[in-house]
C-alpha cells in the first residue's frame, strides 16, 4: 500500500477523504513492523489485537458521524517506560520482565482520548539510562540509515520506529537528551517540552527533576499536533504546571522576521564538534537569517559544567527512585536462600533472617539490573552518602542554579538559541559501550536544557558528507514551545532536509535492505 506513514496531516486527510480506514492503516503498520524487525529491532511488544480494536473503534465513530480526536486513526509507538494496562511495561529491564501496569499513564489516556492507535512498545536503554539503546536487556536496535550504527538513546526505539517508516509518531522520554539525540541520529524531529508541561504520571522515573515526555516525528507540525494532545495540567503529578494548552499548530505559521537567533559560541567553537555538524548548524543559521532572523552570538559560561553536574544529579535521583526495585516490594525476586539453604548457612549454623533478606535484595538487584543501571545507582548512592553529600550532590545543585541563570541571561539577548544537538553523527554500535565517559560525552549539548527545565527541539539539518543525518537544536525560554515550533517550521518550509529518508525505505514505505554508509 502506498501510504504516507511519515505524516500525521496526510494520514488524517486521507481518512477524511475516505481513501483509507484506520483499520487499513493499522494492518499496513503491522506488516511494516514485521518486515523491519529483523534488521532494525525497534519494537519490544507489538499490540496486534489492541491496535486493531482501537482502529475499528475509530472507524465506527467516523461512520456514525461522531466527533473524532485530533489523532484519529494515527498509529503511535510508545517508549517502554510509559505505563499501559493492556501491554507490558518493562523499561527494557529484566527487573520488570512481563510486568503489566494496573493503570495507563496520563499521556496514554490522552492519546486514547485523541483517538490515536497505540501499536506497541519500543526498545530503549534500560530504565532510560544510556545513549545508544545497547543497554536494553532484550535486544539491540539499529539505526535505519545504517544498521551498523546506533539509533541513539535512550529513546532509540522510538526514533528508529519513526525513521524506518512504521509510525509517523512515537513518544519518548528525555532526561538528558534522550529524545533529541536519537532524533538527530535518525534524521527526524524530536521535542523535549518545558519541565512540567506534560504529565509524568505513569512515566517510570529515572531522575524526577529532569525527566520529561515528548513526541518524535518527521515534521515539526506533527510534533505540535501531538503536544496539543498530550500537554496540560494533571493533579496526579505534583510537578505538572497549571498552564493552558495552546494551539501550537498555529505557531508553526508564525513569521520569525526580526527575531534574534542566538548562536551558542561555546558549542560552535568546541574542539570536539564534528566539522560536518558545525557546517550543518551554520547552514541552518543562514536559512533563518534569510527568513528575517537576526543572528547574534550568545555565551553560556557554565556550559563546561553541564555533563559533570548532570552525572551527579541524575544518578543521585536514580539511586532514590530505583530503591523500590528490591525483589520484596517491586520487581524481579531471586531468593537463593530458599532455593539453596546452604547459601545462607555458615559452619556455625544458619544465618539470621536479616542476613537472608539482605542476600535476597542483593541477588534480586544483581539479576534484575544491567551493568549501566548498577553503575549509576552506585554513583548516586556514593554521592548521597554521609560525608559526600555536601561535596557532590549539594554542590551540583548550586552549579545547576548557575546553569539556569546562564540560560536566563542568554534569553535577554536572543529569542531562540541555535546549536548542534550532538557532537557527531551516529556512532557505530559497540564503539562506546565499554567506555562510559565517551558515551556520557554524547550528551554534551543536550543535558543543559534538562538541568534548566527549558524546552528544546532537534530537527534535521544538512546531512554529513557520508550521508548520515545531523540534527540541529533549538532551545527557548520556559514555556516558549511556540517559538520552537515557529523557528522549526520555518526551517522545514525553506529546506527539504527533513524530507530525506533512509535508503531502506522504498517508495511504498516498506523496509527492504539497509545499506551501510
Amino acid at each position: 500500500m502506498d501510504l504516507p506513514l511519515d505524516s500525521i496531516s496526510q494520514l488524517c486527510a486521507a481518512q477524511q477523504r475516505g481513501e483509507v480506514t484506520a483499520r487499513q492503516i493499522v494492518d499496513e503498520v503491522l506488516v511494516r513492523i514485521e518486515k523491519s524487525q529483523p534488521s532494525i529491532g525497534a519494537y519490544l511488544h507489538v499490540a496486534h489485537d489492541v491496535a486493531r480494536h482501537q482502529a475499528d473503534a475509530v472507524d465506527q465513530k467516523r461512520r456514525a458521524g461522531k466527533p473524532l480526536g485530533p489523532l484519529a486513526g494515527i498509529p503511535v509507538a510508545l517508549k517502554d517506560v510509559l505505563c499501559t494496562q493492556d501491554m507490558p511495561t518493562t523499561c527494557a529491564s529484566r527487573m520488570l520482565e512481563g510486568y503489566i501496569a494496573p493503570y495507563d499513564a496520563t499521556i496514554v489516556k490522552r492519546l486514547r482520548a485523541a483517538d490515536a492507535v497505540i501499536v506497541g512498545k519500543v526498545n530503549m536503554d534500560e530504565f532510560a539510562m544510556g545513549g545508544s539503546t545497547e543497554n536494553s536487556a532484550y535486544q539491540k536496535t539499529a539505526n535505519p540509515w545504517d544498521i551498523s550504527r546506533t539509533p541513539g538513546g535512550s529513546s532509540g526505539g522510538s526514533a528508529a520506529a519513526v525513521a524506518c517508516g512504521t509510525v509517523p509518531l512515537a513518544l519518548g522520554s528525555d532526561t538528558g537528551g534522550s529524545i533529541r539525540q536519537p532524533a538527530a541520529f535518525c534524521g527526524i524531529s524530536g521535542l523535549k517540552p518545558t519541565y512540567g508541561r506534560v504529565s509524568r504520571y505513569g512515566l517510570v522515573a529515572f531522575a524526577s527533576s529532569l525527566d520529561q515526555i515528548g513526541p518524535l516525528g518527521y515534521e515539526v507540525n506533527d510534533l505540535a499536533v501531538a503536544l496539543n494532545a498530550i500537554a496540560g495540567h494533571d493533579s496526579r503529578d505534583a510537578t505538572s504546571l497549571d498552564r493552558p494548552v495552546e494551539d501550537w499548530t498555529a505557531a508553526c505559521s508564525t513569521s520569525i522576521a526580526g527575531w534574534r537567533i542566538g548562536l551558542i559560541r561555546e558549542q560552535l567553537d568546541s574542539d570536539g564538534l564534528d566539522p560536518d555538524v558545525r557546517a550543518s548548524v551554520i547552514a541552518a543559521a543562514r536559512e533563518l537569517e534569510a527568513a528575517g532572523g537576526r543572528l547574534v552570538d550568545v555565551h553560556l559560561p557554565n556550559a563546561r559544567h553541564w555533563v559533570p553536574t548532570y552525572y551527579v544529579v541524575a544518578p543521585c535521583e536514580a539511586s532514590s527512585n530505583l530503591a523500590r526495585y528490591d525483589g520484596a516490594h517491586l520487581g524481579r525476586r531471586v531468593d537463593r536462600a530458599v532455593d539453596d539453604p546452604g547459601r545462607c548457612a555458615g559452619e556455625g549454623g544458619s544465618r539470621s533472617s536479616r542476613g537472608r533478606l539482605t542476600d535476597m535484595y542483593c541477588d534480586s538487584r544483581r539479576a534484575g539490573f544491567g551493568v549501566e543501571v548498577r553503575r549509576r545507582i552506585l554513583l548516586g548512592t556514593y554521592a548521597l552518602s554521609a560525608g559526600y553529600y555536601d561535596a557532590y550532590y549539594l554542590k551540583s545543585l548550586q552549579v545547576r542554579r548557575l546553569i539556569a541563570d546562564d540560560f536566563a541571561a542568554a534569553f535577554t539577548q536572543a529569542d531562540i538559541l541555535l546549536g548542534p544537538t550532538t557532537p557527531s553523527p551516529a556512532f557505530r554500535l559497540g564503539e562506546k559501550i565499554d567506555d562510559p565517559l565517551a558515551m556520557y560525552l554524547a550528551d554534551l549539548f543536550t543535558v543543559g536544557a534538562n538541568l534548566a527545565g527549558i524546552p528544546a527541539l532537534s530537527i534535521p539539518g544538512p546531512a554529513a558528507g557520508n550521508g548520515l543525518p545531523i540534527g540541529v537544536q533549538l532551545q527557548a525560554r520556559p514555556l516558549a514551545e511556540d517559538k520552537l515550533f515557529a523557528v522549526g517550521a520555518t526551517l522545514q518550509r525553506q529546506t527539504d532536509w527533513h524530507r530525506r529518508r533512509p535508503p531502506a525505505l522504498a517508495s511504498a514505505g516498506t523496509a527492504p535492505h539497509v545499506r551501510g554508509v
